[in-house]
């Protein structure tokens, strides 16, 4: 199903642009509305906001909605969100419009999971999963300095319309190619919230929510690192940064296989080598060539993980996957608060610009120990529907059996 993938990677580009643009933006942001930097930070975290309520909460209300018409409507809330961003007069309804935006990432990203891995032969489910989350790490290569570049030169405001566009392209291609995928006989708010209660799953989102916490602990802090301590421009950052997304893509294009062969061990090997490199990052970051190199295997160690993160909590969740497969992007988000709030701990304490380095690792091999507790509590686990079902046909599409 290619082009069904293709729509749901688009609405992951967008609001991969959508997410990180913002931060490339907040000078001229606060310029045009008329707050201090620091204020206009504080844009980030309403969108964060938006994305750690929207995912449980929208999720939950469209439990029973068939997944393309859900996906219908979430598109066109994110359209909404954004294009009130860029129409906002002032700092208030900013906020307000930037939360309004974050609230359908979560639920955008689950139910596209799901209906991913409903749209192709089980063996393939989390390559057809991580070819959604591969249009968030193009983002990053493409979308993210492309958009930077245009608020810059245009203004900020320009950057949000163009997102909103990428968002209507996103809306048109998943009414056009996504299959329609009708809801079962189980399908319901109580089935989401008692898949929310098992065990394996709260484990998964705190995995998530540790050991990407090391992930974020780096990104936040990224270019102040590379500026003051391996000594690249500015003007260069940007390039670095795509260099990090580059790394991103690798990673997802390798996760998909990797975790359909075997997921934990993937998971495993995942985030204890992102500890390693974050350990290595400390000691290269003030050699050009090989801070460089670490930067991207660090991207790629983090994006290597999310796949098996995403598919191990869809697994889980057994016949009632949404809320738990949304939620992990609230576990995302609440890491990178997490992460950047240590980060900034350890430098303002004085340990240097490198400590958000070990700080990460530490984070890292938290989680790793959390996901081979998982492991060990989970030997002899039933698998979940939503791998085992068979493809959804293009012609016409039904549920797997949630019997």
């Amino acid at each position: 199903m290619p082009l069904a993938l293709l729509a749901l990677a688009v609405v992951a580009f967008g609001i991969g642009t959508t997410e990180f643009t913002t931060m490339g933006l907040l000078p001229q942001i606060a310029d045009g509305v008329g707050v201090s930097v620091p204020q206009a930070g504080n844009l980030v975290s309403a969108y964060a906001l938006g994305v750690v309520i929207g995912a449980p909460v929208l999720t939950g209300i469209g439990a029973r909605i068939p997944h393309k018409r859900l996906l219908l409507l979430l598109s066109g809330l994110f359209v909404i969100g954004n294009a009130a961003s860029a129409v906002a007069p002032g700092y208030g309804l900013l906020f307000a419009a930037r939360f309004l935006a974050g609230l359908p990432h979560g639920a955008l990203f689950g139910v596209g999971a799901v209906v991913a891995s409903r749209l192709v032969a089980p063996d393939r489910a989390a390559r057809a999963v991580s070819r959604v989350f591969l249009g968030l790490t193009v983002a990053n290569i493409v979308g993210v300095p492309a958009g930077t570049a245009l608020g810059q030169q245009l203004g900020w405001r320009w950057a949000y319309c163009a997102v909103a566009v990428i968002g209507l392209a996103a809306l048109a291609g998943l009414a056009a190619f996504v299959p329609h995928q009708p809801r079962g006989a189980q399908a319901g708010i109580r089935h989401e919230l008692r898949a929310m209660g098992n065990r394996q799953v709260a484990i998964g989102l705190a995995t998530a929510v540790v050991g990407f916490g090391g992930f974020f602990a780096v990104y936040s802090y990224l270019v102040p690192m590379l500026t003051h301590l391996t000594g690249i421009s500015d003007s260069s950052t940007t390039l670095v940064l795509a260099l990090y997304g580059v790394g991103m893509t690798v990673g997802t294009l390798v996760a998909g296989p990797l975790t359909d062969r075997a997921l934990r061990p993937t998971l495993y090997a995942g985030i204890a080598l992102l500890a390693a490199a974050l350990v290595t990052l400390f000691f290269t970051i003030h050699s050009t060539i090989p801070a460089l190199v670490t930067v991207t295997f660090i991207g790629a160690m983090g994006s290597l993980i999310t796949t098996p993160v995403q598919m191990l909590l869809m697994v889980n969740a057994k016949n009632a996957p949404t809320m738990a497969a949304a939620s992990n992007h609230s576990a995302f988000n609440l890491a990178n608060a997490a992460g950047a709030w240590l980060g900034g701990l350890v430098i303002s304490a004085g340990w240097g610009w490198a400590a958000p380095s070990l700080v990460g690792a530490v984070l890292a091999v938290a989680g790793l120990g959390l996901a081979v507790t998982g492991g060990l509590l989970d030997r002899g686990g039933r698998p979940s529907e939503v791998i085992t079902s068979s493809p959804v046909p293009m012609a016409e599409a039904t549920e797997p059996n949630l019997s």
